[in-house]
């Protein structure tokens, strides 16, 4: 399983460059769009073009969204969470069972592939008929996978102005998830240190 499914699910709420948030999953046909632009990431679950994305399916997704975003701002301690949730982040424990609850729903087991040119590999398979269920459970998965690895130590929150994101510390002196959040960073910090001083006010 891709390990990063889970960073890219916590992605889909991003600043949109004027101050404000997205949520790219604000309604159904975001997650429609989201989960195409995923396809790479969810090929062994291969259902992206048979779900049926309604509200509840939306609503599911959110919610494993909310519980990874809740233990990544944990995961980035003493380091700030992002800003866009960071005043109403779910309770860890909370984050947790949420995190738990969903994987436990679709049962899987492991199967021995051994390709004739390749080596042999483990390979989870579930004959759980829901496909709400597989993907959410494959989310969840993502997640326990990214935060028991060696990324969960790398993980940090974007602390460019207007940026939202979590991302994976690449180098030693990588500060933000880009290189356009790098330029809007340094251009405020050089803004603090040449800006006029502010007027006195008037004397009661």
């Amino acid at each position: 399983m891709n390990q990063y499914l889970a960073l890219e699910l916590a992605s889909t709420i991003r600043h949109d460059g004027h101050g404000g948030v997205i949520d790219d999953l604000a309604d159904t046909q975001g997650l429609t769009t989201w989960l195409r632009d995923q396809a790479d990431l969810l090929a062994d679950w291969n259902d992206t073009d048979s779900i049926t994305v309604g509200e509840a399916a939306r609503s599911e997704v959110v919610a494993v969204r909310a519980a990874v975003r809740a233990l990544f701002a944990r995961a980035v301690r003493p380091g700030p969470p992002s800003p866009a949730d960071a005043s109403r982040l779910l309770p860890v424990d909370q984050a947790l069972a949420r995190i738990n609850t969903a994987t436990a729903r679709q049962p899987v087991t492991p199967m021995l592939d051994w390709p004739e040119d390749g080596a042999p590999k483990s390979i989870l398979r579930s004959t759980e008929p829901d496909p709400v269920i597989r993907l959410t459970a494959t989310l969840a998965r993502s997640a326990i996978d990214f935060l028991t690895g060696p990324q969960r130590t790398l993980l940090r929150a974007c602390t460019a102005p207007r940026c939202v994101r979590y991302f994976v510390k690449e180098h030693g002196r990588q500060e933000w998830c880009k290189a356009s959040c790098g330029n809007r960073a340094r251009a405020a910090r050089h803004y603090q240190r040449h800006r006029p001083p502010t007027e006195p006010g008037p004397r009661p």
